[in-house]
C-alpha cells in the first residue's frame, strides 16, 4: 500500500488508489486526487498549513469548457435515475477498454453538481507553485469523460502535464473491447 499524506477518490468511488500506483510518488508529503478527487485534493492543499511537496492530479475533473446545457443535462439524468447514470458514467470512465471493477463509494446530486461546475483557477494554482509545491497532472488522451485537450492547455502553464496517448479516464491502457 502506498504511503501518502492523502488520496482523494473520484466521484462515486472509494479505495481506487491501487489503480494509480505507477503514477504516484510514494512520499508522505504527497497529496493525490483522481477525477473529482483531484478537485478535493487541490482544495485541501490550498487550505493546508502542513508540509506538502507534491500535488498529483490524475485525470482532474475538467468541465469548465462545456456549455451550461451539458451540465444541466447530466444533472437531470442523474436526478431521474442515479444508478443508471452511474452505470453509464463508469462505462465512459473505462471506455474504450474492458471495464475494471471498482468499489462504489458515496455519491450525491450535490457532488455531481460540484464536479461538473467546478472552475479551476490559475491564481490558486500559482499560490501552490509559489509555496514550492510541484503540481503534476496526468491525462489519458482517450478519456471519454473530461475535456482532455482543454485540461492539457489549461494546466500546462503552471503544472507538469504528462499525457498518455492510449489511456482512458482511469489512465488504463489495454486491449479494446470489440464485442
Amino acid at each position: 500500500m502506498l504511503s501518502l499524506q492523502s488520496f482523494h477518490s473520484g466521484f462515486a468511488l472509494k479505495e481506487e488508489v491501487g489503480l494509480f500506483e505507477p503514477y504516484i510518488d510514494k512520499s508522505t508529503y504527497t497529496v493525490v486526487g483522481f477525477s473529482y478527487g483531484a478537485i478535493k485534493a487541490f482544495e485541501a492543499v490550498l487550505e493546508s498549513t502542513t508540509r506538502i511537496d507534491r500535488l498529483i492530479l490524475l485525470s482532474p475533473a475538467f468541465f469548465q469548457t462545456k456549455p451550461e446545457t451539458f451540465i444541466k443535462l447530466q444533472l437531470r439524468v442523474y436526478k431521474a435515475n442515479p444508478q443508471k447514470y452511474l452505470k453509464q458514467f463508469m462505462k465512459g470512465c473505462f471506455a474504450p477498454y474492458q471495464e475494471v471493477p471498482t468499489q462504489e463509494g458515496e455519491h450525491s446530486y450535490e457532488d455531481l453538481h460540484t464536479l461538473l461546475s467546478y472552475v479551476w483557477d490559475t491564481s490558486k494554482l500559482q499560490q501552490l507553485v509559489d509555496r514550492g509545491i510541484d503540481i503534476e497532472v496526468h491525462l489519458g488522451m482517450l478519456d471519454a469523460i473530461i475535456d482532455v485537450e482543454g485540461a492539457q492547455t489549461f494546466f500546462k502553464a503552471q503544472c507538469c502535464v504528462t499525457t498518455y496517448q492510449k489511456n482512458n479516464h482511469f489512465l488504463l491502457k489495454g486491449e479494446t473491447n470489440n464485442e
